[in-house]
């Protein structure tokens, strides 16, 4: 049976989803009166992601329950030990991740997030999980944070922060990609350069989409 559907880690997840699900920022009335056009624009930004996603930080806006599912299946079943996480927010993917890695027999899980007060909700998350000795937080913008002590051989990417970022931190990240490798990169329809790159004929990946929300690449020989 998996620790997913086992307490204390089943009825936190049930909790979270169901908070963020609530806590919807787009049912905001500061949020809805933004034309739709200019949310795309401000998600895209390179230069105003921070400002942006800072105006996010009570909002979970987490990945769906099915993609939570699929990243712990594709962890679990490739027996990754060594995660790397774009955009922890309140952690709702990081239990996922790490559930994966406690039933693989172990290994490491950094995420990196830039606003604290989201980390440390995070933070007392995979406490409850019984999970966070499996988890390295890291504090900051990650093109910063995931720009050094990578582990030598990264099993899996995920990339779920500011959609702008995902070519900048696959360049940080994919030196240490292991053939066989997993990147699963969630709204991935907001950053046509990323697909441009994954997609392309010779680009060292094979890339498809899967499902309405999730860009799921493997990292070739």
């Amino acid at each position: 049976m998996s620790i997913l559907t086992t307490s204390p880690i089943a009825p936190l997840l049930d909790r979270l989803f169901d908070e963020a699900e609530a806590n919807a920022p787009w049912a905001n009335p500061a949020f809805t009166g933004i034309p739709q056009e200019e949310i795309m624009r401000l998600m895209q930004s390179r230069t105003e992601y921070l400002h942006f996603y800072g105006e996010m930080r009570d909002y979970a806006l987490p990945v769906s329950r099915d993609t939570g599912k699929l990243l712990y299946m594709l962890a679990r079943s490739m027996g990754a030990r060594e995660i790397v996480e774009f955009g922890t927010s309140f952690g709702i993917s990081t239990i996922h991740l790490a559930a994966a890695l406690r039933e693989n027999g172990g290994g490491r899980l950094i995420t990196t997030e830039f606003e604290p007060s989201k980390l440390a909700r995070a933070r007392d998350n995979l406490e409850a999980a019984g999970l966070a000795d499996l988890v390295e937080f890291r504090a900051g913008d990650a093109l910063e944070t995931l720009g050094a002590n990578l582990p030598d051989t990264v099993d899996m990417l995920l990339l779920d922060g500011a959609k702008a970022l995902y070519p900048d931190v696959l360049d940080r990240v994919e030196p240490r990609l292991r053939p066989g490798a997993l990147i699963i990169a969630d709204n991935a329809d907001h950053c046509p350069d990323y697909l441009q790159r994954v997609r392309a004929a010779g680009s060292g990946y094979m890339s498809v989409p899967y499902g309405d929300d999730v860009e799921l690449t493997m990292r070739l020989g």
